[in-house]
């Protein structure tokens, strides 16, 4: 007798981190998965051999990571550190400091820095290349309006989410001032940010069950295209349950996206034709993070309660990874569309 598969579908990574998954992100390079966790781990994995490869730790817990390249990475920590970290060697060191949590951190290869935003209200960004320690590496801070909660890069365009719906849009060559100051076209609390792939815009999530599309070209012809819909909310007895949308995450081949929240659930969705592709099964908890491979043919899925409903018995934290089917991500021809519903 077979096992049953589980919930949301997917092979389930052995040794997971033993509390809350912050963030996960697969290589450019390879099939190496990178996680962070509130159990102060950074955990290297192979997801295509299920192998964990390496685990470092902090002195709190890490609230975000990103690679370097395949054999180094970095990571935001609430300790206020930010640490690189060598794979092969196990060799880790401070990058350097910010004043207060540091909730978000991206690698740019066009700018070749990493920018780390912080609870501080500061965004800070590092030469890598640079000595390490007493903020010898840092490079420029930039002062927020807000505690950061989410940042995306594309090229040298980078978005950064804060605290009280403020949307700040900088050109990495040019930090001194932002390029756009917006304010989100959501009501409440922003959760994530991704910039789309080919560079036009970005998508944007809330606690409210709501994603909006967003474009940086402030022309009338432009704006006029920017719309937000509805997600992550069940109907029962003529109730509306709203959840939070915790994660964006953008198909590297075809451009759609998936999203995940706090009922467990993954849809995919195509932006330009306003249509859900695909919704999986459910998974055991709250949605925290997605990835998809380089080459869009894996996707990871974070497993992990978020603490929505205070600490209450939870499922244990989970990382699932999906080989992807193309009729789950690719746009239909319009003519197949269903309509809406």
């Amino acid at each position: 007798m077979t096992a049953a598969p589980p919930l949301g579908g997917g092979r389930e990574l052995s040794k997971p981190p033993s509390d809350g998954i912050s963030n996960l992100r697969f290589s450019n390079h390879s099939d190496h998965l990178l996680v962070s966790s509130w159990d102060k781990s950074v955990r290297l994995y192979d997801a295509s051999t299920n192998v964990l490869k390496g685990e470092f730790m902090h002195g709190g817990p890490v609230l975000d990571c990103c690679f370097h390249d395949d054999s180094s990475g970095f990571s935001a920590s609430a300790d206020h550190t930010v640490r690189r970290y060598v794979f092969s060697s196990g060799k880790e060191d401070i990058l350097g400091r910010h004043d207060a949590p540091v909730r978000c951190i991206e690698y740019s290869y066009a700018a070749g820095q990493v920018i780390t935003g912080s609870w501080d209200k500061t965004l800070k960004c590092w030469d890598p290349r640079g000595a390490s320690g007493k903020d010898r590496a840092l490079v420029g801070t930039y002062p927020q309006p807000e505690r950061v909660y989410s940042l995306s890069l594309v090229g040298h365009r980078l978005v950064v989410a804060t605290a009280g719906r403020h949307v700040n849009v900088y050109d990495l060559r040019n930090m001194s001032q932002p390029e756009q100051r917006r304010e989100s076209s959501l009501k409440y609390q922003t959760r994530c940010v991704r910039c789309y792939p080919n560079g036009t815009g970005y998508a944007l999530s809330s606690v409210e069950g709501r994603v909006a599309m967003e474009f940086f070209d402030l022309s009338e012809a432009s704006q006029a295209k920017k719309y937000a819909f509805k997600c992550h909310r069940k109907s029962e007895a003529g109730r509306d349950t709203v959840y939070p949308v915790n994660a964006i995450a953008f198909h590297p081949i075809y451009g759609t996206f998936a999203t995940g929240g706090c009922d467990g659930y993954v849809n995919v969705w195509d932006g330009s034709n306003k249509k859900r592709l695909y919704q999986y099964s459910k998974y055991p908890s709250s949605i925290a993070a997605l990835s998809f491979s380089r080459d869009g043919r894996l996707l990871a899925v974070a497993s992990s309660y978020t603490f929505e409903e205070g600490d209450i018995p939870h499922e244990p934290d989970a990382i699932f990874v999906r080989n992807i089917n193309e009729v789950e991500v690719k746009p239909k021809p319009k003519a197949l569309q269903a309509p809406p519903s």
